[in-house]
């Protein structure tokens, strides 16, 4: 929200608040309605209630999940597998022994069989394919959880917008509201200087001083809605519906506490928390270990597997034999130690090129923001520097030039001052003072802001 209040006149401030609308109306979501909150909500308890309702998080957590079960699914490979098939139907008779049976193989008097049969495959060495996939899960749910921090970031400062911006739209609204007091107070004293026929004012300065009150009240009315979208879009961040009452706990837009430590206090925090550098950090050691597990696979498994089938049919007689086994009349098992090995040409190649292209481009992706996160510090941290400068500047301004007004108001009800320094005074002072607001409220974006960019902006 930039309200460029250091170089206006008052004639120009439909443009400043129409810009503050504009930027609260772009933030504005719909999210369900819940119950009222009680008493006036300050900024904390925003933040609290917005990251309660935010859908955004419950998407993130959603993707949290999902690599958790990712890994669970590759901890579960680890452990045997077993195969079961079961089979029942009819077939032809066989009576007799392996020598000699009345009966023919294509014979059309049928009985019933029923059959089981059970594998187990119990894995015992994948030259690392199992513990790659493992540990690049582990690192995915980091960047999981990184990921949704860098979600909460990104609502608490969009909150604290909102929040600022209510208080902001209010503190004009109020300086609007005082200028048109003292508009007010003017006009009546030109009117009985002018009954009085008094040479210090004309008919003209009246109908000037109508034509700027008239226009004050425009503006009133434009702070008015203002503050109105302002609320509605805290509201929706904050999970109320447009019509649920909300009080704001603040009266005034204040500077925010905060104050700035050395730059490099800063820099160093950004790299060390900063939610998009725990997602490269970890999402490089998940890559890793993608590409070692693409490897891997250039081997063999070994595994012990073990079998049992049994199968029974009334209508056949059992045969003995090891030599002449009968598919539908048996019981066996056994195990083994097993030896299982794909290969391939070109294919396994080709994974391995897939995923350490994946992690080549997330290399770039770490220098990038080694290079660019430093300067959104920088560029944060200057902006909270200028803007507390032009707290302090502001500040003498508008003091000043309410002096100014003050005195110019007394000259001209005492009659010895013209009515064109009332419009001079009141028109640099609402500049002044609403510069002023505009650097509070500048300054504690800033903070807000910086606070993001170094990992923590709640």
């Amino acid at each position: 929200m930039s309200f460029q209040l250091l170089n206006i006149k008052l004639h120009r401030f439909p443009v400043v608040v129409f810009t503050a609308f504009l930027a609260i109306f772009l933030g504005y979501g719909v999210t369900p309605a819940h119950a009222a909150p009680q008493g006036a909500l300050g900024l904390r308890e925003c933040l609290e209630r917005a990251m309660t309702h935010a859908p955004e998080l419950g998407e993130a957590q959603a993707d949290v999940e999902l690599m958790s079960g990712k890994l669970s699914e590759a901890k579960g490979w680890r452990w045997p597998q077993v195969d079961v098939l079961g089979l029942i139907g009819p077939v032809p008779r066989a009576r007799g022994n392996q020598v000699s049976s009345p009966d023919s193989i294509n014979s059309t008097d049928l009985t019933w069989f029923s059959r089981a049969d059970v594998l187990l495959i119990q894995p015992i060495y994948s030259f690392g394919k199992l513990s790659h996939a493992m540990s690049a899960a582990t690192h995915g749910i980091e960047v999981e959880k990184a990921r949704k921090e860098q979600k909460r970031n990104e609502i608490a400062v969009k909150v604290k917008e909102y929040y600022y911006g209510v208080l902001l739209a209010r503190e004009l609204k109020s300086l609007l509201a005082e200028v048109r007091d003292d508009l007010n107070d003017a006009k009546k004293k030109a009117q009985k200087l002018l009954e009085q026929n008094s040479e210090n004012v004309e008919e003209a300065d009246v109908f000037k001083l109508d034509a700027f009150g008239g226009e004050v009240e425009k503006y009133i009315a434009e702070a008015n809605k203002g503050e109105t979208l302002a609320l509605s879009a805290l509201k929706a961040r904050i999970g109320l519906s447009p019509g649920e009452p909300l009080e704001i706990a603040d009266g005034r837009l204040t500077r925010v506490a905060d104050q700035l430590a050395p730059l490099d206090e800063y820099v160093a925090k950004a790299k060390d928390g900063r939610p998009e550098f725990v997602q490269v950090r970890e999402g490089l050691k998940a890559r890793e270990e993608l590409v070692a597990g693409a490897k891997a696979a250039r081997y063999p498994d070994f595994f012990l597997g073990a079998t049992l089938s049994a199968a029974d049919s009334p209508g056949r007689d059992r045969v003995n034999n090891p030599w002449v086994p009968d598919e539908f009349n048996h019981f066996w098992g056994g195990a083994a130690l097993g030896l299982k090995w794909k290969l391939d040409f070109g294919i396994t190649s080709a994974k391995i090129s897939q995923e350490q292209a994946q992690y080549d481009r997330l290399i770039s992706t770490k220098q990038f923001a080694e290079e660019n996160i430093p300067l959104e510090v920088t560029k944060f941290y200057d902006e909270g520097v200028e803007a507390a400068a032009a707290i302090e500047a502001t500040r003498k301004g508008y003091e000043n030039s309410k002096k100014w007004a003050v005195t110019a108001l007394a000259n001209f009800d005492f009659g010895v001052g013209p009515a064109k320094d009332i419009f001079d005074a009141l028109q640099q002072y609402a500049k002044m003072r609403a510069a002023y607001f505009q650097a509070v409220y500048d300054y504690n974006m800033s903070m807000a802001n910086l606070a993001r960019a170094v990992g923590k902006a709640e």
